[in-house]
């Protein structure tokens, strides 16, 4: 594998990225493996990125504006703009071709914004969702900083709100949800509606995997990196059909498969 890093300008920040290059390549899919707030940065998402650039996927990670070796201020960063920034890492490294989303926490909410550009979610044939978090609409464009995006996350059920719900069940290729057994940060009813969100698509053209991790917590990126065989098996996941169960196992995949 060959890892190639960069800079890209966007959205008034200059994003570190790297790009890991599968060889030989054997297709034309790209994967973007994007992490969540707080302390997370592009290092987290290496574990899988490898994985699947070893099955033959480019792979491009990257910090958002405010995280790692990014410019930017975090408390200036917003839903909105994390969007924008991801959207520019695709243009400069995979305009064309098909491709994979994986969000980590707050980056399940990302990948969802980028399903609702139609010249991107036409081209994404699967997506992965770790862990992941939904916003109320209303404060998508707000900076973290700002009172009224805390006061809003502090109000209970304000992410029922979310436009990522109606949009993850109109998505039409594989999905899976990854989660870890116990998650401090995530409420379980958010979990359970984004996993119904999922399971409400037609399975037989839309097949969809939960699968949930022993022993991990809510940082899945870092967790998967200290269990190689749990990494590499997600990685099949997204990747392979043969790990789906059939649609009448309530779309869980099989961990003995």
């Amino acid at each position: 594998m060959d890892f190639v890093e960069s800079t890209v300008e966007a959205d008034g920040e200059r994003l570190a990225c790297t790009v890991i290059e599968p060889e030989p390549p054997t297709g034309p899919l790209t994967a973007l493996l994007m992490h969540g707030a707080g302390s997370g940065d592009r290092h987290r998402c290496l574990p899988l990125a490898r994985e699947l650039a070893a099955a033959g996927c480019r792979s491009v990670v990257f910090d958002f504006a405010g995280h790692g070796a990014s410019t930017g201020v975090l408390g200036e960063l917003s839903l909105a703009r994390r969007a924008r920034q991801a959207r520019a890492v695709l243009d400069r490294h995979a305009p064309t071709g098909p491709l994979l989303l994986v969000g980590f926490s707050m980056s399940g909410q990302t990948v969802a914004d980028l399903l609702r550009m139609p010249e991107l979610a036409v081209r994404t044939t699967a997506i992965a969702l770790g862990a992941p978090a939904a916003y109320a609409r209303e404060i998508h464009e707000l900076p973290f900083a700002a009172p009224e995006f805390t006061n809003t996350l502090r109000t209970e059920g304000s992410w029922r709100s979310s436009r990522a719900f109606d949009t993850l069940t109109a998505f039409g290729g594989r999905a899976v949800l990854v989660l870890p057994e116990t998650d401090g940060v995530i409420p379980a009813e958010v979990t359970e509606s984004l996993d119904a969100a999922l399971r409400a698509r037609p399975a037989s053209t839309a097949p969809y995997a939960r699968l949930t991790l022993p022993g991990a917590d809510h940082l899945l990126g870092r967790w998967l990196g200290e269990h190689p065989q749990e990494c590499a098996r997600v990685a099949a996941a997204l990747l392979d059909r043969t790990c789906w169960t059939a649609p009448a196992e309530p779309h869980r995949l099989n961990r003995t498969g």
